[in-house]
């Protein structure tokens, strides 16, 4: 006899509320997404499931402009990415460069120091970036192994320029770890031309599918920086080794290594399609003058942004200034109750200070960006006139 009784919670059906999701991520899937999850499991060797992984590897080849042969999506969201960058690459004694404009620098700096390697952080205030001579001086004193580097800082708003990198690391013999877990899809990406030796993302930002499923790639000097370790990877879960014999990269018969998230490549898949029908060229296009709608939109309720210079914006997330006297927490409720509208406050440094607006994928039409800015007026102009509570 069971001594735990039935939770009631599970004898009613599951209730899920529809909102608008116009933060940091997750955005909203699109019903073609959605209803790829609801489609018949496969086995995770069945050939049918085989060609589906196939597809998903050409999607990502085509999504990172690369024709890295060990290309794969990671079983976990984009920390599971981040975390197979860093246990594949750092031996103990490693030095790590871990480039900080946001909380991602810092993440991975956690990362990489449990993995026995020296880390050497360079940081910038909150809205900056660096420039490729800060870069290379950083490179020319500190001798990293590896330098790790956030493109797009979904923290901070910034898009860092990474189109020179590989060039300077390859210089210093280093390799060069890029995140793009909030930038890909939306501003240009090109691993191969510019030299990027791993790159990562996330399945729920501007590919607009539910986390679960995060696509990385590994260049040439990667792989052999892999395979040529002193010490066995600390995760079987994570070793590259043996996720690319299972996504068909190294050449050799598939063997079981784990149950992959069959659901979640079914809509990696489709989110991948998406992209590919769009065409890339014009997701920036796209992206880029939704920005540009919510920034005139900003600058007319006489609004500050976080990254004053518009060139270093990350068009998918935008840092709004909370104005002085008004509490952002009370504003976001205003929205989420009045509108369903997802409006996400500031994390790590930027907690408290500002709104970050998310522009991604699915979710990026002037339509969303019309109600965004309606439902963010009226809660700033009803935090303002809200009579405070008497004693």
């Amino acid at each position: 006899m069971a001594e735990v009784p039935v939770p009631e919670c599970l004898l009613k059906p599951l209730y899920v509320p529809r909102k608008l999701l116009m933060g940091p991520g997750p955005s909203n899937a699109s019903p073609r997404i959605l209803a790829a999850g609801a489609l018949p499991l496969l086995g995770h060797l069945h050939p049918e499931f085989i060609a589906i992984m196939d597809e998903v590897k050409k999607g990502i080849q085509y999504a990172f402009q690369t024709k890295n042969e060990v290309t794969l999506a990671v079983s976990g969201t984009g920390h599971a990415a981040m975390e197979t960058a860093a246990c594949n690459l750092i031996e103990p004694k490693d030095v790590v460069l871990s480039v900080c404009t946001g909380i991602w620098g810092e993440r991975f700096a956690d990362m990489a120091e449990r993995q026995g390697a020296k880390v050497v952080k360079i940081t910038k205030e909150q809205g900056q970036v660096f420039s490729n001579q800060e870069l290379e001086q950083a490179l020319r004193r500190i001798q990293p192994t590896v330098m790790f580097v956030t493109h797009g800082e979904s923290s901070s708003a910034t898009c860092q320029p990474v189109n020179d990198l590989g060039i300077l690391c390859h210089k210093y013999g280093c390799i060069l770890i890029v995140d793009c877990v909030a930038s890909l899809g939306a501003v240009p990406m090109y691993m191969d031309k510019w030299g990027i030796d791993v790159l990562y993302t996330g399945a729920q930002k501007v590919l607009s599918v539910s986390p679960g499923a995060s696509p990385i790639s590994f260049s040439e000097r990667a792989w052999k920086k892999t395979q040529s370790r002193t010490k066995r990877v600390t995760s079987f879960y994570f070793d590259m080794t043996g996720l690319a014999n299972y996504w068909g990269c190294d050449g050799q018969p598939r063997k079981y290594h784990h149950t992959g998230p069959i659901s979640s490549i079914y809509g990696l898949r489709e989110g991948l399609a998406t992209l590919a029908e769009e065409g890339l060229e014009q997701s920036w296009k796209r992206h880029a003058q939704c920005a540009d709608m919510l920034y005139r939109g900003i600058e007319e309720m006489n609004l500050r942004f976080l990254v004053e210079n518009k060139e270093f914006r990350l068009p998918t997330v935008t840092a709004v200034l909370v104005p002085a006297g008004v509490q952002w927490k009370n504003v976001s409720n205003y929205v989420m109750e009045k509108y369903r509208v997802e409006l996400a406050g500031g994390l790590g440094l930027s907690a408290g200070k500002v709104w970050r607006i998310g522009l991604m994928g699915y979710n990026a039409t002037p339509d969303n960006i019309r109600l965004l800015l309606r439902a963010l007026r009226e809660g700033i102009t009803t935090e303002q006139t809200r009579i405070p509570s008497r004693l």
